[in-house]
């Protein structure tokens, strides 16, 4: 497997709020991952990251909230994250290969061991705990040549190819690439035929099938 450079790249807005720190969780771990897989993003928010520092340091000092000790000290009562070591040494080689760091440490274990769920002919689903209120995260794996069922959007869906491919109507997305829909795009992702597609998309709202048939199960189902 050759490495490739993407061609799809996370909206300028949102490097800068990476850069920032004002985005969620979820849109920044996918950010985050994106960055493992692309030089010319790590150049763009390295640049963002100069620039912010600058402006940071012509701030005036601001005092502390009065509850700001007792903040700090309550957080050290939580369950500790694990160390990049633990994260390493539960995960095999296919997953090291195929999951960038910021990624694999919330997956915390080798692909193979997840509980993954059907959701429908040679596609698998695993919801990951990292959104909150309407943003979902979720690590999707489908058989080559598979599809998923036309859909639109409620909200914006962001997906991150980690493996393999996927055509839609915006066009061929490879490892690296970010996928943005919304509400004005109706797709029907499908698998490239000679290797399974392993994605990690974030929505921030609900699906809604398009197809014929999907149509008439929106009343039934929530995705």
């Amino acid at each position: 497997m050759i490495d490739t450079t993407p061609v799809f790249h996370p909206e300028p807005e949102v490097l800068l709020a990476y850069s920032a720190g004002s985005l969620d969780e979820a849109n920044s771990v996918l950010t985050a991952t994106h960055l493992a897989l692309c030089p010319r993003c790590r150049r763009e928010v390295a640049r963002l990251d100069a620039i912010g520092g600058i402006l940071t340091a012509q701030l005036k000092p601001t005092e502390l909230a009065p509850d700001a000790l007792a903040a700090v000290l309550a957080r050290l009562d939580e369950a500790p994250s694990p160390t990049d070591d633990q994260v390493a040494a539960a995960v095999d080689d296919e997953t090291r290969h195929w999951v960038p760091e910021p990624l694999r440490r919330y997956l915390g274990t080798s692909l193979s061991a997840l509980p993954w769920k059907r959701r429908g002919f040679a596609i698998h689903e695993l919801p990951l705990s990292l959104g909150s209120g309407s943003v979902r995260a979720t690590l999707i794996r489908t058989g080559g040549g598979a599809a998923l069922p036309e859909h639109t959007h409620e909200g914006v869906e962001t997906t991150l190819v980690l493996r393999g491919a996927f055509r839609d109507e915006g066009g061929r997305f490879a490892r690296g690439d970010v996928a943005t829909a919304t509400s004005a795009d109706n797709h029907r992702p499908v698998a490239e035929p000679d290797d399974e597609c392993l994605c990690f998309s974030v929505i921030d709202g609900p699906l809604r099938l398009t197809g014929r048939f999907g149509r008439l199960l929106n009343p039934f189902i929530r995705i």
